[in-house]
């Protein structure tokens, strides 16, 4: 399988800085990177001089570049089947979207296309955030925070022309629309090109990466008493080790999270988590998920969860983009381990207290 990684973000957020590494740099990787032609800040214009037909350019460092004249699940078959064929070399695709494109569709298109399901595996999407524009572009264009909610990874770009706190400002702002995806401000002329592989977005497994923040933050919301996991997360930028999460009292270079006031957004996109100690039914589970999704599929962006199920002695996981959700099983609950069940949803405008409630209700 072929892992893929869709890199999305506004116009002017840093990908095309980006590719031109991807495409220039002597890293050792072949990759074939799929430019959407349809962006303003088109990559071919300035860096590939090419031949009108021509649609797939190799590359001095052994990448290939091609731009699409068309349906993308039409390129990558034919990207699949010169591999196949001997004619082209590369280990993973990167496809960037349109700084005006909407994620979800691209990312679709591996789980709806059997064909491309057979070749290629989603490995993530990855948002570029501009931190100087970020806040004026999540305020205007809903686009904008779709990008941050199907994110698995969430670069912060151009962070030298913000302060700290303007920083910190739109950390805690992207936190509330997408807890999953681990936030890092980057440089890309000097940040590890490798950092954006292998992040297994999509990987159907055990763990669900919620940031501490979040979660703390949440406590102090709802007033829930839920115990924390105790899988001892660390997010990128911050070390954890010392935060005492009962007490929601997290303490980052003097900062206390729980008590942090921020500029209100009402973002539309926004987030939560479901945690019970309480086994789900699974009959009762099965019939609520199967109505919440084509209720609100739609409106889904990314969810997914770890569940404690009753009979079952192993972790049932289950994750989905839009109304397209896989569930498996996963390894057994061990003797020492606190059986429990954690979910987050990730979406637009989503009736929270009815899922919760209606969560509630499938619990034995």
């Amino acid at each position: 399988m072929i892992p893929v990684t869709i890199l999305t973000g506004f116009l002017g957020s840093g990908k095309t800085t980006l590719l031109k590494r991807i495409l220039n740099e002597k890293h050792g990787m072949k990759i074939a990177v799929i430019e959407n032609e349809f962006g303003e800040e088109n990559i071919d214009n300035e860096i590939l001089v090419q031949d009108a037909n021509e649609q797939i350019i190799q590359m001095s460092n052994g990448c290939i570049c091609c731009t699409i004249r068309g349906d993308l699940a039409r390129v990558l078959g034919d990207l699949a089947a010169k591999k196949q064929a001997g004619e082209l070399d590369f280990d993973r695709v990167v496809i960037e979207t349109t700084g005006l494109a909407n994620p979800g569709p691209v990312a679709q298109t591996f789980f709806m296309d059997n064909e491309i399901a057979d070749e290629f595996l989603l490995d993530a999407i990855i948002t570029l955030v501009d931190a100087k524009h970020a806040n004026h572009q999540l305020d205007e264009h809903e686009v904008v925070q779709r990008q941050v909610g199907f994110a698995d990874r969430l670069f912060i770009t151009k962070a030298d022309l913000v302060d700290e706190a303007a920083i910190e400002a739109l950390r805690h702002r992207l936190l509330h629309m997408n807890p999953r995806a681990a936030i890092r401000v980057v440089n890309f002329g000097e940040a590890d090109i490798k950092e954006i592989f292998d992040l297994r977005g999509f990987n159907l497994n055990a763990k669900l990466e919620i940031d501490p923040d979040f979660l703390v933050e949440d406590e102090h919301a709802h007033g829930h008493a839920h115990a924390h996991d105790d899988h001892g997360h660390t997010h990128d930028d911050h070390d954890h080790a010392n935060c005492d999460h009962d007490h929601g009292h997290c303490d980052h270079e003097g900062h206390d999270h729980g008590h942090h006031h921020h500029a209100h957004h009402d973002d539309k996109i926004k987030s939560f988590v479901f945690r019970s100690d309480r086994p789900f039914d699974p009959n009762k589970l099965e019939d609520f998920l199967g109505g919440i999704l084509q209720i609100y599929g739609e409106r889904l962006l990314r969810y997914k969860g770890v569940l404690y199920m009753k009979g079952v002695d192993r972790k049932v996981v289950f994750q989905g983009v839009h109304q397209m959700m896989g569930s498996d099983l996963a390894a057994k609950w061990q003797p020492v381990e606190k059986k429990n069940s954690k979910m987050v949803f990730i979406g637009i405008e989503l009736p929270q207290d009815l899922i919760t409630d209606g969560l509630s209700a499938c619990l034995v």
